[in-house]
């Protein structure tokens, strides 16, 4: 039987770049070879795309410019949308497994490159990842679909030197969260509790984005879900992110998440939760992952309080595959191993790839 040829796509142009490698290293290495026939691209922080060999990411290698062979894309080409620059063909995968974290790789973009190239990818299709990583938009579909979200102010580039913060403490508080309106992995992200420290998340988030938003203080356990489907939605149990006393972080930020291994206890399944809590928590969960139109995965990331309210706080399209990565961590406690779920998300990809292909593009 022959090997599924799949394209396996990281890097990127976003802060988020190495975290991309990671993830790709760790889902090349639980790819059965027996089953795809790997090709490795990898999207320079430039934007340029790579043909890489395939020891980069066993060997531990990181820059993608220096060890690969340039590739250009050809949209409308139904037998090569993938060459190299000197015309030869890139081998036409059946699916792209794109791992793209942050901008320009979670926010439809990349999506949409895909969708020219006619080729099937693995997560949210284009309306879903875009929806999904623009926090503002994402918070106004959560609200129609009566979804909680924490309260929050949203400002554009031209308001930066017009943002009060007295104002905005007035309205929602403090202390205060500053986020980039289109970023992931917490980067950016800010807790403010005086004008100072507001003034600098201000300028933190505006060198990530053209927009912010500034949320209350949601006080609350840290809660998350993986979801996987088209159509069809399948939900794991719960996990908790859980500060730890070994740090002094009060936020799980960027370093929490990547850089330390004390930072923050993951809890899976995540402790005392009734059954009541535990089916509300998934019924969320399922509810925002289809709200925002999603398909073939998405990790959600949700605030239970005291009162047993549930709020949602993002929705992940491509969320991490690293070693200590939530999302497949909750597949493997609901009994899916982590080389079982690849498995699972590709043939997502290309059921959806054969549904798109039957539909009508012209009259």
């Amino acid at each position: 039987m022959a090997s599924t040829p799949i394209i396996l796509l990281f890097g990127g142009s976003s802060p988020e770049h190495e975290i991309s490698i990671r993830s790709a290293r760790n889902i090349y290495e639980a790819m059965d070879r027996n089953t795809y026939a790997i090709q490795l691209v990898g999207i320079a922080k430039n934007g340029q795309w790579y043909a890489l060999p395939d020891d980069f990411l066993p060997a531990g290698k990181s820059d993608i410019a220096a060890e690969g062979q340039p590739i250009c894309l050809v949209p409308g080409s139904q037998e090569a949308p993938i060459r190299y620059l000197d015309g030869k063909p890139f081998p036409r995968p059946e699916a792209v497994f794109c791992i793209n974290h942050g901008p320009f790789g979670e926010d439809g973009s990349l999506q949409g490159i895909l969708r020219h190239l006619g080729l099937p990818f693995v997560g949210p299709d284009v309306l879903g990842s875009a929806v999904a990583m623009d926090k503002d938009v994402c918070k106004r579909l959560l609200r129609e679909a009566d979804l909680k979200v924490a309260e929050g102010l949203t400002f554009r580039y031209y308001e930066k030197d017009a943002i009060d913060y007295a104002a905005v403490r007035n309205r929602l508080g403090s202390p205060l969260f500053i986020k980039p309106a289109n970023m992931g992995s917490s980067v950016g992200v800010s807790k403010a509790e005086n004008k100072a420290e507001f003034d600098a998340a201000v300028a933190e988030a505006f060198r990530y984005d053209h927009k912010i938003i500034v949320e209350e203080a949601i006080v609350g356990r840290e809660l998350e879900c993986a979801v996987l489907g088209n159509g069809q939605v399948a939900t794991t149990s719960i996990g908790e992110v859980a500060m730890t006393q070994a740090t002094d972080a009060e936020l799980y930020d960027y370093a929490s998440k990547y850089l330390s291994d004390t930072a923050a206890d993951i809890l899976i399944p995540a402790p005392d939760l009734d059954n009541q809590t535990l089916a509300k928590l998934m019924l969320v969960a399922k509810n925002a992952y289809l709200a925002l139109e999603c398909e073939g995965m998405s990790r959600v990331d949700m605030f239970l309080t005291e009162d047993g309210a549930v709020y949602v706080n993002e929705v992940n399209t491509l969320p991490g595959f690293t070693s200590i990565s939530m999302y497949p961590k909750l597949w493997e406690q609901a009994g899916t191993p982590y080389n079982e779920l690849i498995d699972e998300l590709i043939k997502l990809a290309i059921e959806r790839g054969k549904r798109t292909a039957k539909l009508e593009k012209s009259l």
